[in-house]
């Protein structure tokens, strides 16, 4: 029976993991990563990317066959990128998908492709998108360097030969999704040298095959199809099985983090949505919010947050007059709307440790809807199967909250890790999703009213002045309230 590996090479490890066509998991492995921080500094090693690759998928693939294996895909962090030689050897360290030395190059970048980048919908890059690190690595690099991203410097080592890279790790060093090729103009006016960045496909295309010396280090039989990745985040959502317009992935754990498929590339005048390209062609929008269930280990530390959900399941009283936390992990808010300035703040007083909790897991929900009340502003559709993952799924009254919050089913899946995904991606036939990608539960709504208490919300964020009114008025109406315009 065929089976696929998929590897998600992400920040703290390297996981590999060999599934066959049913979604059974043949073998897994993971490998620790190193970084090396220091203020705005944030660098890994490339040769320990491989390292930690190879250790891996020789222990993934220890008690499969080798004539099961049929193709191989790798994700990666966004907006991860080096410089190497032309042979392939690493001219730098990594500089990784959070690294802020090149803050002070984005005005120039923003500047230069400004016509581009609002073409692509999402108007500014970030200080810690891949152009600007790759303008500040180029200020010391030899003549002929090449730029390549995380899966790029892997897939080359598994193939033997120079690869391309696929559209979802270039979005941040400014592909164009919509031509699907670089912007030569606006690479050309930044000083960047014809032939420093890679070739471009979309992710799912044949890169290679496993070389001799790769398949010795690796495991993987010679010959294997090398297929192009994603982003550790899209490759998320191919684990989720999130792959039809109108489907969306809601990832809750430390963080929120929304993706979805449209048919039309969804542009955001607010600029805190953007969208990868999907391999047959749509797109995959999403956002990353500064909210998430990383805040109950900050309030509630050293406590059983098992039990505490157990508790708040059976927490009675009117749901309007109960708390809300706004749960910032830290000062800032990115999406559904872009506050620098904002600070999480508690709605009500929590009367005991489990009304906190259930306080902070209302908030992350009532942000959960508002972001699908913004995109369904801005005509995406948000009609579709609402797939949730991420840690804060292991608790049943998150779940059951989140979906009397959204106010529709949400469901559940057995496997949605990237390294599942990117497996999916390398099996690449119609359907390998519905087949590889199970559901472990639907969970229905209980019936619950909660309009009142996360209006409530929503009015006190345009309050203090970080939701735009457009955006607060289209949750009133999509909660029943009066019509509201577009955001302009």
């Amino acid at each position: 029976m065929s089976a696929w590996l998929g590897i998600d090479l992400g920040t703290q490890s390297v996981r590999a993991m060999a599934v066959d066509a049913d979604g059974r998991v043949l073998g897994a492995a993971v490998r620790p990563l190193t970084s090396h921080r220091d203020g705005v500094r944030h660098e890994q090693d490339p040769e320990e990317w491989w390292r930690a690759l190879a250790a891996a998928t020789r222990e993934a693939l220890w008690r499969v066959p080798a004539g099961r294996i049929e193709g191989v895909a790798v994700d990666a962090t966004s907006g991860t990128i080096l410089l190497t030689a032309p042979d392939g050897t690493p001219l730098t360290p990594a500089l990784m998908y959070d690294d802020r030395r090149a803050a002070g190059l984005a005005d120039r970048v923003n500047t230069v492709g400004a016509a581009v980048w609002e073409r692509l919908g999402y108007r500014r890059m970030q200080a810690t998108w891949a152009l600007p690190k790759l303008l500040w690595l180029l200020g010391d690099a030899p003549a002929g360097a090449r730029a390549v991203h995380q899966s790029d410097f892997v897939n080359r080592r598994l193939t033997g030969h120079e690869v391309p890279t696929d559209l979802s790790n270039a979005l941040k060093t400014g592909v164009d999704l919509v031509d699907e090729r670089w912007p030569s103009d606006v690479l050309s006016a930044l000083g960047v040298p014809d032939g420093t960045l890679p070739a471009v496909v979309r992710p799912g295309t044949r890169v290679g095959g496993v070389c001799p010396e790769a398949a010795e280090a690796t495991g993987i039989p010679a010959g294997t199809p090398v297929i192009a990745g994603t982003t550790d985040g899209c490759a998320a959502q191919l684990g989720a099985g999130v792959l039809t317009p109108g489907s969306w992935n809601s990832v809750l754990g430390t963080t929120l983090v929304l993706k979805g498929v449209t048919r039309e590339l969804v542009r955001d005048p607010l600029g805190v949505v953007y969208s990868h390209r999907a391999p047959d062609g749509s797109w995959l929008p999403g956002g990353a919010s500064s909210t998430g269930a990383g805040v109950l280990s900050r309030e509630l530390p050293g406590r059983d947050l098992g039990a505490l959900s157990d508790q708040a399941a059976g927490l009675g009283g009117d749901p309007a007059a109960l708390p809300i936390t706004y749960p910032l992990v830290s000062r800032g808010e990115r999406f559904p709307f872009s506050a620098p300035d904002a600070e999480g703040f508690t709605l009500g007083e929590p009367a005991d440790d489990v009304e906190r909790y259930a306080a902070v897991l209302r908030g992350a929900a009532f942000v959960e809807r508002l972001c699908f009340d913004y995109l369904d502003l801005l005509g995406a559709p948000v009609d579709g199967e609402i797939v949730l993952t991420g840690g804060a799924t292991r608790g049943g009254y998150g779940n059951r909250l989140r979906a009397d919050v959204l106010g529709r089913p949400v469901t559940l899946r057995e496997n949605a890790e990237p390294a599942l995904g990117m497996a999916v991606l390398a099996a690449g036939a119609p359907g390998a999703a519905a087949r590889m990608v199970r559901t472990r539960e639907v969970v229905e709504p209980s019936g619950a009213d909660l309009r009142e208490p996360y209006l409530r919300f929503v009015s006190a964020l345009e309050e203090r002045g970080w939701l735009p009114e457009p955006v607060a008025a289209h949750a009133r109406e999509r909660s029943g309230a009066p019509a509201t315009r577009r955001p302009s």
